[in-house]
Parts: structure tokens; C-alpha cells; sequence
């Protein structure tokens, strides 16, 4: 799910945008154009290696956007100031950084800035439900193992976080009562010796 703002008009990513891409071992596009091409969005993927602390690894990421919109197509824009045809980009952008031989995934809204080539305008690239995967990819249409976004992640671990305290709180109780339920065998079965004195059988 792909929508865009601005100033003047929501933009949503239309059902019946037309999609063409370019795939490379390093580097790959997709282009997603709708409204007879009054939208067009172009999504640049680069894969690099990276030097962490296990050594060198490989990762890909969304490395720039371009967004042309036509601010003369009446669908979305009324009552535009300078109507025709504009272009906004990202500026260094990384974005979507997932291991190399994974998709990445995020259900939670992410907001990108874009700069626009129409400085009275300002633009937003707002993604929710994505998931992509522009390398490494096996078969058609078959996503590989998914890399979560960190939203997505702090949110699950909300939701598992209490489930995992009620089952570590409820292997606490069980292991105390077992503990006192042998503790308390043992002591039964020792021989009880008398602490009052006067108990005891006078010698001789």
C-alpha cells in the first residue's frame, strides 16, 4: 500500500497501476505509474556489503525515490497554482535495510520526505503493508523468509511480552510448590527429637 501527499491533494496508489522493474545482481528499479501515467513512482533497490562486528555481511535497501505528479490531472488536484508536470526525490536515502537473501516486511506506516522540483510544495511518501523483495529472489511470485520491520517487531514483542511473563511466573509457583512439597516430605520423615528436656527417661 503506496500513498502519497502533498500540500493540495492524498494521492493513493491506484489498483490498476500499471508495474515494470528492472532486476540486477546489485541493483534493481520498480516502477509503479497510474492515471495514464499522470503518477509515476520509481523505487531504486542497492545491494552492498557491510563490515559489522561478525564481519563482513550483505545487505540491500531502498536507496532513492522518484515521484513525477501532474498537478493539471483533476482527479486529485482542484484548484492547483501552477498546474503541470512535477518531480520529487529523496535526498540520501536509507531506507527498508534488510539482509541480503531476505524480504522485508512492515505492516506499520513508515513516512518518507521527498524534496519536490515545486518548492511551494511539499512531499510525503507514506508506506503501510509492504512487502519487498528485490534480490535473491527463487521463484516467481514466492517471497523468502521475511525481515520485520523494527515497529513491527517492538509491537510483537508487546503482544508475546505478557504471555511470556505468565508462563515464566507460572514455572516460579509450580518450582516453589514442589520445592515445599519435598521440603516438607523430608522433615516428616526425620525423627523428631524432643526439645523439651523433661520428655526424656531419667537414667538409672
Amino acid at each position: 500500500h503506496f500513498q502519497l501527499i502533498t500540500e493540495q491533494a492524498d494521492i493513493p496508489l491506484s489498483r490498476g497501476a500499471e508495474m515494470k522493474g528492472k532486476c540486477g545482481t546489485n541493483e534493481s528499479e520498480l516502477e509503479i505509474s497510474w492515471l495514464e501515467q499522470a503518477y509515476t513512482l520509481k523505487l531504486f533497490f542497492l545491494k552492498e556489503g557491510h563490515n559489522t562486528s561478525r564481519g563482513q555481511e550483505a545487505f540491500w535497501r531502498l536507496s532513492r525515490i522518484q515521484f513525477t505528479y501532474d498537478t493539471a490531472e483533476r482527479t486529485y488536484f482542484k484548484d492547483a497554482v501552477s498546474p503541470g508536470k512535477h518531480t520529487a526525490s529523496s535526498h540520501r536515502l536509507s531506507a527498508l535495510v534488510t539482509p541480503a537473501g531476505k524480504s522485508y516486511e512492515c505492516q506499520a506506516q513508515q513516512t518518507i520526505s521527498l524534496i519536490s522540483s515545486d518548492h511551494q510544495k511539499s512531499v510525503q511518501l507514506l508506506l503501510s503493508e509492504v512487502r519487498v523483495q528485490p534480490f535473491d529472489i527463487t521463484a516467481d511470485f514466492v517471497f523468502s523468509e521475511e525481515h520485520k520491520c523494527p515497529v513491527d517487531q517492538r509491537e510483537q514483542l508487546e503482544e508475546t511480552l505478557p504471555l511470556i511473563l505468565g508462563l515464566v511466573l507460572g514455572l516460579v509457583i509450580v518450582i516453589t510448590l514442589c520445592v515445599y512439597h519435598i521440603h516438607h516430605k523430608l522433615t516428616a520423615n526425620q525423627v523428631q527429637i524432643p526439645r523439651d528436656r523433661s520428655q526424656y527417661k531419667h537414667m538409672g
